[in-house]
């Protein structure tokens, strides 16, 4: 569903029903105040002069709160401190036991949504709790944020490093910023379309000028997501054996779909993949990280050629097209060549 900025009234029920009095004691009586630390909070002056200061302020403003209300429960999972915490997060089931969300997504996609429709009242809200289970709402040509309140949320639950806050903007139905904050290593990523991205304030790029990357040299992501059945897991996992039998330097599974395209960004990671079956992301996976990624000098395209988006639409952009994020596939690399030789080999080609 799309959420009117000033009429969210039914989003703030179902997370009134979350955030019960001991939660928000909870994360009131632990918060850490994170506003202080200006390794993670600067933001360079050329993005403030550009053409979406505002929002920018305000999304790394709203990632740093809620990422605040995710620093206990990181910080003391597996301590005494800890003990009863899991339970207090309220988990509920969505499709099967590995998708669930937590009561601290809802709280922190409340925050965000509340903290939107303060400043920017007549702006469209796309948000994964709100959403649900249900169809994805199209993207129109008005200002619209794309927000996933907690990527990652198996990590967060089991107190794992490998998960952020993701706020995306989109303005004529195409994202143009994207912020990422992740908690527990304190990295925030930013980026405007055409200003270049950044990690806690300092330029990033995919690419080292002294490397040259190709598959066999490659760090090779990829999440096996909610899929389930038989012939998906089937297929996920013939397309790891063929990058394993073609060489590649390792493979690695985060957990975090948009900390992926962030670390491919910034070379942690050398290309990631996803949509071999019905593993592929959806569009709050995406749209804040694909713009710090292109900005980073990443490729990303759909993984498969004449892909489809969820509205049946055509979402083949292999060749030309900027990548659509509701496409069911995608592939991002530090380089086209990496991109193109990982998925001839996932894909059999």
């Amino acid at each position: 569903m799309t959420i009117k900025a000033n009429n969210i009234g039914t989003a703030a029920c179902v997370v009134a029903i979350a955030t019960t009095s001991s939660l928000l004691t909870y994360l009131v009586c632990t918060r850490k105040k994170l506003m202080n630390d200006e390794s993670y909070t600067k933001i360079p002056s050329n993005l403030l002069l550009g053409p979406c200061a505002s929002e920018l302020k305000l999304a790394v403003q709203l990632a740093l709160e809620a990422g605040s209300n995710m620093e206990f429960h990181l910080n003391t999972k597996g301590t005494e401190a800890g003990h009863g915490s899991e339970e207090k997060l309220g988990i509920n089931i969505k499709r099967n036991d590995a998708d669930f969300a937590t009561s601290v997504d809802l709280l922190n996609e409340q925050i965000i949504i509340n903290g939107i429709a303060k400043m920017f009242p007549t702006h469209d809200i796309i948000g994964e709790e709100s959403t649900g289970t249900g169809e994805v709402t199209r993207l129109t040509n008005k200002p619209t944020w794309i927000i996933d309140p907690i990527d990652g949320t198996t990590n967060f639950a089991s107190g794992c490093c490998f998960t952020c806050v993701s706020i995306g903007y989109c303005v004529g139905g195409q994202p143009i910023m994207g912020v990422a904050f992740s908690p527990k290593t304190q990295e925030m990523y930013i980026a405007v379309k055409g200003m270049g991205a950044y990690r806690n304030g300092q330029r990033i790029y995919s690419t080292d000028p002294n490397t040259h990357k190709t598959l066999k040299n490659s760090v090779v992501c990829f999440e096996f997501g909610y899929a389930r059945s038989e012939e998906g897991v089937d297929n996920m996992v013939n397309a790891v054996r063929r990058l394993l039998k073609h060489g590649c330097r390792s493979t690695r599974s985060y957990g975090s779909g948009v900390l992926d395209l962030c670390y491919v960004a910034s070379g942690r990671l050398d290309v990631v993949y996803t949509g071999i079956t019905e593993e592929g992301w959806k569009p709050w996976d995406y749209c804040a990280g694909m713009v710090i990624a292109e900005e980073a000098g990443c490729t990303i395209q759909s993984l498969k050629r004449g892909d489809v988006n969820y509205h049946g639409g055509f979402a083949d952009n292999c060749n030309s097209k900027r990548f659509d994020i509701y496409s069911s596939s995608m592939i991002c690399g530090v380089n086209s060549t990496v991109v193109e030789q990982c998925r001839n080999v996932v894909l059999d080609m």
